[in-house]
């Protein structure tokens, strides 16, 4: 009697999910790099969600390869949670649309979760000169939720995002940090020894000292309790963007 065959196993599929709003001119570099970064990897899923932008985000996106969903809702974390539930990997991958994760990135994330972690990022660095923002970014390689924010990217295996809620939808700003201290009560977070670079484009517009004395200032508010309308009040009147 011939054996039954025993079906392949292959790698964990990474579901990478994108959040946009106006990212046109943005959009396609990163998912261009993101296939260069992956190398021969097929077992990906690029899944970009747009908050119905006004500009060619969509089109560019699809252009370059991703799958576009559009969010009935705009806001980062109901634009995740969004892509999240149309995902099918098993590793979910939030990344914002400004940044660059290293090459060998899913190799760098299923070791992390063959290795026990159920969630984690990267140490952080900005395509920026300064010195003040390479000391900030130096506290990246820690793991605590106070370190952790959205641009380091954020891998979770899905049953951990499931059993942590997901993402708070009422949630504009601090959404990131918010998410890493249920997550961490869940499964142990890895921060991985590379670097994921991030634009420093908003710090360019607005002067790095400025910005992020702004950051400081509503990081207070957060630990402080205040509501998120006033935190985004004081976004929207100090830093100069339209997204928020």
């Amino acid at each position: 009697m011939t054996p039954a065959p025993v079906a392949a196993t292959g790698p964990a599929l990474i579901s990478i999910i994108i959040p946009t709003y106006k990212e046109a001119g943005h959009i396609g570099p990163l998912l261009r790099h993101l296939h260069e970064a992956a190398g021969p990897d097929t077992a990906l899923e690029l899944l970009v969600v747009d908050g119905h932008s006004p500009d060619a985000t969509a089109a560019e996106a699809a252009a370059a390869g991703a799958q576009v969903l559009l969010c009935p809702r705009k806001g980062r974390a109901a634009q995740l949670n969004f892509g999240a539930a149309a995902a099918t990997g098993s590793i979910l991958y939030f990344l914002h649309a400004d940044t660059y994760p290293p090459a060998g990135f899913t190799a760098h994330i299923r070791a992390a979760v063959a290795g026990g972690a159920g969630c984690g990022g990267y140490r952080l660095r900005f395509d920026h000169p300064s010195r003040f923002l390479a000391l900030n970014a130096w506290f990246t390689r820690f793991p605590q939720e106070v370190f952790r924010f959205g641009d380091q990217s954020l891998f979770v295996r899905r049953d951990v995002f499931e059993k942590a809620g997901g993402y708070r939808e009422d949630m504009v700003v601090f959404e990131d940090q918010e998410i890493t201290r249920r997550l961490r009560r869940v499964a142990p977070l890895r921060v991985l020894p590379h670097y994921i670079v991030t634009s420093a484009r908003k710090y360019r517009e607005n002067g790095v000292w400025r910005l992020q004395g702004i950051y400081y200032l509503i990081t207070a508010m957060y630990r402080l309790g205040m509501s998120q309308q006033r935190m985004v009040q004081v976004y929207r009147k100090l830093i100069r963007q339209d997204k928020v």
